[in-house]
Parts: structure tokens; C-alpha cells; sequence
């Protein structure tokens, strides 16, 4: 697995532009469901996202390994820890870390394989509930609101959203690309994952994701913190830094990197 290839949150690609930064309030993995006026690109525009091809999930889960685990569940497995993120080592899968610009603060994780990625964040959660159902409806409406398009399944982690997010160019033109946004309840802790690149649309490459994402730990520790706050991550062998009260790490449109396809 290639480590930290480090990568800060206003650097993208030319695919990704602050243009896509929504006004609203975005807690959500991200898809958006489609409607009638947001499912229809204009002619001159890319469509081709590929999220219909070999998207449909399989009852056979026989290739997940049970999580994502709690720490106090995880079973036993190198891993490379992250302070509040613990994620498998994996050959061939490269290991990019999002950084705060003011803070250097860890933000979030990318795993790159065969030029798909797999962006994951753990994030509080209250005691009584789960943020994933309300965190879905958010990211629908802000994902709408930019143009984009949404759908919800019920994946192979449960619901789920498929989105087309809409990507301006250099030259102006808007083009769609596809991601798909998980969420996971955990003890006092959500899990975020958003699957972008080939592997949304590529039936084999989706299973060795999700065999990944069963496979994290995620290490909410003690300390009070409130709901929708970013677990604090970190380099192997450093404290987890800190990341300012006004970003908002929960919205997928405002961050480039986590729909940046690398390959």
C-alpha cells in the first residue's frame, strides 16, 4: 500500500471548482434523489456516469468481513491507525490524506485502487439515534440544489444514494460524475464513505470497495464531542490536530477531494 500521499482540501483536480460549494447545510453521505427536473442534463453535456452499469447489489454478502467494526468489536487485523480511523493495509491500494489548509489538521481518508477511491470520515453521533437517515436528506437537497441528481437504494450497508455531481471545466462546460455515498450507524459515531471513479459502475471493483469499507475501524474514544463533529485523525505516531469549528467536512460539494478520481 503506497502511504500519504498527502492531499489539502482546496487542491483538486481541474475537474472540481468552488463553483460546487452549495449554501445549504450538508451532513450527508451526499447522493441526491433524482427528480424529474434534476435527472435531465442539457444535450451538450457528458451523462455518460456510468452508474448503471452493473450497479445492482447482490444478496451475497459472503465478501464483507462484518463491519465497519467499533474499536471494542474489531477483530484482530493489521491495520494502519489513523487516531479515529484504523483501515486495512491493502496491496496495491494507495493511502491519501486530506488536510485542513489553516490547521494541517487530518480530515479525511482516501483509499485509490485501479483509479477509484474511496473517501471515508467518522464523524459523532448522539446516544439515542443515528445521523445517517437525516444526514441522506441534507445531502439530497444540497446535491439537487447544484444541479446534480440522486438516487436512493438499499445497498449492500443499507440505504444508500447514487449521485451524478456535476463537475464545471475549464472551459466552462459541465459534465456529471458518479459517486456513490454510504452511511453507517455506529455506537455514538457515523461513518461516512463516498465511492467515486470506475468502480461505481463496475460490479467486481464495487465489491473489493465495500470488502474495504467492512473491514475499517472506527475509534471514537471518550471525550465528549457533539453531534456531526469530525472525530479527530491523525499521521501514525501523531496527535490528532485540530479542525476549525466553521468547516464543514459533512458536505461533499464544498470539498473537492472527495470526489476526485485519481488514474
Amino acid at each position: 500500500m503506497g502511504l500519504f500521499s498527502r492531499r489539502q482540501r482546496d487542491t483538486v483536480t481541474d475537474d472540481v471548482t468552488d463553483d460546487t460549494t452549495p449554501d445549504a447545510e450538508a451532513d450527508e453521505d451526499g447522493a441526491v434523489q433524482a427528480g424529474p427536473k434534476a435527472s435531465t442534463a442539457p444535450a451538450d453535456e457528458s451523462t455518460d456516469d456510468g452508474t448503471d452499469d452493473g450497479w445492482e447489489q447482490e444478496a451475497d454478502r459472503s465478501h464483507l468481513a462484518g463491519g465497519p467494526f467499533d474499536e471494542k468489536d474489531a477483530p484482530d487485523e493489521d491495520r494502519i491507525d489513523l487516531a479515529g480511523l484504523q483501515v486495512p493495509s491493502i496491496d496495491g491500494t494507495e493511502l491519501r490524506l486530506e488536510l485542513d489548509q489553516r490547521t494541517r489538521a487530518v480530515t479525511g481518508v482516501n483509499l485509490v485502487l485501479d483509479g477509484s477511491s474511496l473517501q471515508i470520515q467518522a464523524f459523532a453521533a448522539p446516544k439515542s439515534r443515528g445521523l445517517w437517515e437525516e444526514v441522506r436528506g441534507a445531502l439530497r437537497t444540497s446535491v439537487s440544489s447544484q444541479g446534480g441528481t440522486a438516487e436512493s437504494r438499499e445497498g449492500i450497508f443499507g440505504p444508500e444514494l447514487v449521485c451524478r455531481l456535476p463537475v464545471r471545466r475549464a472551459d466552462g462546460r459541465t459534465t456529471y460524475r458518479p459517486a456513490r455515498f454510504l452511511g453507517v450507524d455506529g455506537p455514538r459515531w457515523f461513518l461516512r464513505a463516498i465511492l467515486s471513479g470506475p468502480a461505481v459502475g463496475d460490479a467486481d471493483a464495487t465489491r473489493r470497495f465495500e470488502e474495504i469499507l467492512s473491514r475499517v475501524v472506527v475509534v471514537r474514544g471518550g471525550d465528549a464531542m457533539a453531534p456531526q463533529e469530525l472525530i479527530p485523525l491523525a499521521l501514525p505516531g501523531q496527535r490528532p490536530g485540530l479542525v476549525p469549528a466553521d468547516s464543514n467536512p459533512l458536505d461533499p460539494l464544498a470539498r473537492g477531494p472527495e470526489i476526485t478520481q485519481s488514474g
